[in-house]
């Protein structure tokens, strides 16, 4: 697999739209983080790392409302292995004029644009969640 990352975030995407309400994902510290992002920011309802001996993996359980809504309109993966793409502090764009998130692999870890611009710190564009 040449882009784990890529492979997480199309895994949670094809789970909202098959409808389910957990997705297992082979884990690492990364898609940890970035599960851990989106709980805090409210797209998920919480995750788990189970130990298989091996590279462990990640039960993500998803945010479901009342009327079969799902909090995750989409994901997009932003920065690829074929073209990194990376920004000062001050020229991380807004996902959906602030309605959603970018993640930002920064040299402090993976924050939330808004927690990078903040630190004034700039990094790689992960992915942006809406």
């Amino acid at each position: 697999m040449t882009d784990p990352i890529a492979d997480m975030l199309t895994r949670i995407r094809n789970a909202v739209q098959a409808r389910h309400r957990t997705v297992k994902i082979p884990g690492s510290k990364m898609k940890k983080k970035i599960a851990e992002i989106l709980q805090s920011e409210g797209y998920i309802r919480g995750y788990e790392w189970g130990d298989d001996g091996r590279q462990g993996h990640l039960t993500v359980t998803l945010k479901w409302a009342t009327n079969d809504e799902n909090a995750i309109e989409g994901l997009k993966r932003v920065s690829k292995p074929g073209q990194r793409r990376y920004a000062r502090s001050k020229e991380i764009p807004k996902v959906r004029n602030g309605l959603g998130i970018m993640i930002v692999s920064t040299s402090r870890g993976m924050m939330t644009d808004r927690a990078a611009r903040k630190a004034g710190i700039g990094g790689e564009l992960v992915c942006s969640v809406w």
